[in-house]
């Protein structure tokens, strides 16, 4: 055969084939062996699981070092001695060795419940902790205000590229000598638990304090009676001494409690409580400025505890991707109606629907309020007494309307006064109105407005209307039902230029033509605070005052309408009064980053004195009010809200009018200063 002609013997060629298969199956055999002893590559969620049930490395399995250095040998003392061989001793610790050189009794470690507990350490702890191991990980005020240790085992800190953090508040901010962080709860400047920085419970609940000081030091002088006491001897004449001096200090305190992730989306729900501990004094020239009953002299100390907020909201659902909602609050709490204030703005008592659609570009309020009374001699809320007033407003604003920074407002509502009889805390009779025949009435009055805020370019434009219609079951100055169909309307233009602001505006409330008849004209709101044509700097907004020779307000303190009623705090709306034309130029300057001037000029006139000459029985009384010059300045020395320090001076140049009304032809002054001091 072939093969026996070229001498290959057929023995050696069948054992080859049996060498080369038995050593195939003996690599096979070895891949296989070492596949068992060799731990296939650990994945991301096997390491996670690990971590996260506390499972720590075998025995005897060295930590797998890092790439381009070498592993750790095995100390000698590990090694596994052999069989019938004792166990060499253990190295003695460097602590215990010391110990013991001080004849000291080496303390022994803290033992665990669980021996097979992984011993846990603080992923992220105080810096000045010096004993603890860094690692690049470790150290650093990451969350020291949060109240809560980020635990992970020990052996995992070496170990574990990357560690899951269970606490992210805990997390905080790395070292850096830029940053300082002192997170003590003591410093609001700082990420404080205190201030909401931090859940207080759990994830997702926070708690926010605030507490401070507002002080309040005034000097005015305003048209005051003497009465039939007056304290000067020899003074006749119906208007006293015009001085009076007004200081007033309030302590706050507001505890917020809320949850829901903030950061990104509205709060699910929210408790706040603030109470107010006031102390008022007053001084004044003339005794009937006090008390109604003049034997209290001529100053008062008084002393009131309100809660200006006492609410609970509750956010009921999402309807966008975008997070607008619907969400609603109950309880005392602050309600604006417009932008500037001059319809309703307050804190009272009631339910408020609100939220968001169109990703926010639609916002809307539906609320009812009892009214509160408020306390005569600080203005604050009672403790939940009453005024027999129920308030159902409702409003909605769309944003960037027409252009692009300019908003619009649509607003309806109702305000129902029953009838009451009332006497404030100083003998006064307010409800109903002290003038004509003195009976309880009620007043029955809706309102339709339309309004818009914003800026077109480096123009700015706000302007407010309001209708008012109804009924008044028995007016004191008309004597008989009426019917009332008044108006009111407001609009400022401002142009910036750098760090200057120039103002313009004009404000008007109807007057009452005719008050011996059965339509009522004269403009009232329901309870105004006006930011509008100097606000708190004016002498008329911020001035309240008789009307002549009863006890009667021309018109109440933070107001711009003279209503001729016993005061929007106490008092109820009336119709029928002589209304106001206001013009307005101002001034607006950034002086420093931490200093802004106020400067205003008002002029002022009434739309119709028929209704002053009938109450007062004096005839041909001039529309002409006066001009009403004022400066304020508002300083921020922290560049924040901490302490603001606010002052301000103002003076009323009478025309003749005011003139008749209050037989004066002096400069009628006032100044102010406010202190605000908040933790």
């Amino acid at each position: 055969m072939y093969l026996a002609r070229v001498k290959i013997p057929l023995g050696l060629i069948l054992s080859s084939w049996v060498l080369l298969l038995a050593t195939v199956a003996g690599l096979g055999s070895q891949r296989c062996c070492a596949g068992e002893a060799e731990a296939k590559p650990e994945t991301e969620e096997e390491r996670y699981k690990r971590f996260r049930e506390g499972e720590k490395p075998a025995e005897g399995q060295a930590p797998k070092p890092a790439e381009g250095t070498a592993a750790p040998a095995t100390p000698a003392a590990e090694a596994k001695p052999a069989e019938g061989t004792a166990a060499p001793a253990a190295e003695a610790k460097p602590a215990e060795t010391a110990a013991a050189a001080e004849g000291e009794q080496p303390k022994p470690e803290a033992k665990r419940e669980d021996p097979d507990e992984p011993e846990l350490v603080d992923l992220y702890h105080d810096a000045e902790k010096k004993d603890e191991p860094t690692n690049g990980r470790l150290g650093g005020e990451l969350g020291r205000a949060a109240w809560k240790k980020n635990k992970v085992p020990r052996w995992a800190i070496d170990q574990e590229p990357l560690l899951p953090v269970g606490n992210r508040w805990g997390i905080g901010f790395p070292h850096s000598p830029r940053h300082v962080t002192n997170n003590a709860w003591h410093n609001p400047y700082r990420q404080n638990v205190l201030k909401g920085d931090y859940p207080i419970l759990g994830q997702d609940k926070f708690l926010v304090i605030n507490a401070g000081s507002d002080t309040t030091a005034e000097f005015r002088e305003i048209p005051t009676p003497s009465g039939n006491t007056p304290f000067r001897p020899g003074s006749f004449d119906f208007f006293g001494s015009p001085e009076a001096t007004f200081v007033q200090q309030n302590f706050f305190l507001s505890v917020e409690f809320f949850g829901g992730e903030t950061a990104f989306k509205p709060r699910a729900w929210e408790a706040r409580v603030t109470p107010v501990f006031n102390i008022n004094y007053i001084n004044t020239d003339e005794r009937l400025a006090v008390n109604i009953d003049s034997r209290e002299g001529r100053d008062r100390l008084d002393h009131q505890i309100a809660f200006q907020e006492l609410f609970g909201e509750y956010h009921f659902v999402d309807i966008s991707p975008n997070y607008d909602f619907i969400a609603g609050r109950a309880g005392i709490q602050f309600y604006n109606h417009d932008f500037r204030g001059f319809l309703f703005a307050d804190n009272q008592l009631g339910a408020r629907l609100f939220g968001t659609y169109e990703n926010n570009r639609l916002q809307y309020n539906f609320t009812y309020w009892e009214m509160l009374n408020k306390d005569t001699n600080s203005g604050l809320n009672t403790l939940f007494q009453m005024k027999d007033e129920h308030v159902f407003l409702a409003n909605l604003i769309r944003q960037d309307t027409f252009v692009k920074g300019y908003n619009i407002i649509g607003q309806v509502g109702l305000s129902v006064e029953e009838a009451s009889v009332e006497f404030n805390q100083n003998g006064v009779p307010v409800r109903p109105t002290p003038i004509g025949s003195g009976q309880p009435h009620s007043n029955k009055v809706g309102y339709v407005g339309f309004g818009g805020n914003g800026h077109i370019g480096r123009f700015n434009l706000s302007h407010q209307y309001y209708l008012a219609y109804g009924e008044d079951t028995l007016n004191p100055i008309a004597g008989q039902q009426t019917d009332i169909l008044a108006h009111m309307f407001a609009a400022e233009l401002s142009y910036d230029w750098d760090w200057m602001r120039f103002r313009t505006s004009y404000f008007y409330s109807s007057g009452d033509e005719d008050p011996e008849d059965d339509k009522a004209e004269g403009f009232d709101s329901i309870f105004e605070n006006p930011e509008f044509a100097g606000g708190q700097f004016s002498y008329w907004v911020r001035q309240g005052f008789g009307a002549g020779n009863t006890f009667t307000l021309l018109k109440s303190r933070n107001s711009l309408i003279p209503n001729l009623s016993a005061g929007k705090e106490e008092g109820q709306a009336n119709f029928v009064n002589p209304g106001v034309h206001l013009f307005n130029i101002g001034y607006d300057a950034e002086l420093t980053p931490s200093l802004r001037a106020v400067a205003n000029i008002n002029y002022l006139k009434f739309a119709d004195t028929t209704s002053l000459e009938f109450l007062l029985g004096q005839e041909a009384i001039s529309k002409e009010i006066g001009l009403d010059y004022s400066l304020g300045l508002i300083y921020r020395p922290l560049l924040n809200q901490q302490i603001i320090l606010t002052g301000g001076v103002a003076a009323l140049q009478p025309f003749d009018g005011y003139k008749k009304i209050y037989d004066t032809s002096g400069v009628q002054l006032s100044g102010f200063m406010n202190v605000i001091v908040k933790y």
